[in-house]
């Protein structure tokens, strides 16, 4: 059985105002490639205290630019990797925008396009927490304390990290 640690959302929180605006030199940047924005949240997670989950083809981890799992910088792999991870690595659930607080992953859904593929940090939550009041820290268009309620998307979602298998 392994070992359940705990999320730190406040540092993944601190991670995202440190580097919203930056790139880590540890990590790739991948605005060239697609976007940076999970590979953001990926290091926002470790931060919080996420290890990683070397399973090939499958798990969450980040080596080098060419050697990573699709979970590591991809949106919808990540949710994917994150609500059924069983195994080593942070591991959550899907929530509505109404319960989203500091360190949740918001992920949103633009029109033309089959799947989430925008993954943002939530960095404050009013009351209630709406898309206004929600305040995001994001690469790809690099922002920090960015009203939800300023983008266009069709869908948006919650994940809330519960913890991490050690």
């Amino acid at each position: 059985m392994s070992n359940i640690l705990p999320y730190d959302p406040r540092a993944a929180v601190e991670y995202a105002h440190e580097w919203a605006f930056g790139r880590n030199p540890r990590y790739g940047d991948f605005s060239e490639m697609g976007g940076d924005c999970t590979n953001f949240i990926s290091q926002a997670l470790i931060a919080g205290g996420a290890v990683m989950n070397e399973t090939r083809d499958v798990g969450w981890y980040y080596r080098a630019m060419n050697s990573r799992a699709a979970a590591w910088t991809s949106a919808a792999h990540l949710y994917r990797f994150l609500v059924n991870n069983r195994g080593r690595g942070p591991f959550g659930h899907e929530i509505p925008l109404e319960e989203v607080r500091p360190g949740d992953i918001v992920q949103l859904k633009f029109a033309g396009k089959d799947d989430y593929s925008h993954s943002l940090l939530a960095v404050s939550a009013g009351e209630p927490a709406a898309p206004a009041n929600i305040l995001i820290a994001a690469h790809s268009y690099d922002c920090d304390e960015r009203p939800l309620s300023t983008y266009s998307y069709v869908s948006a979602r919650g994940v809330r990290v519960e913890g991490v298998r050690g």
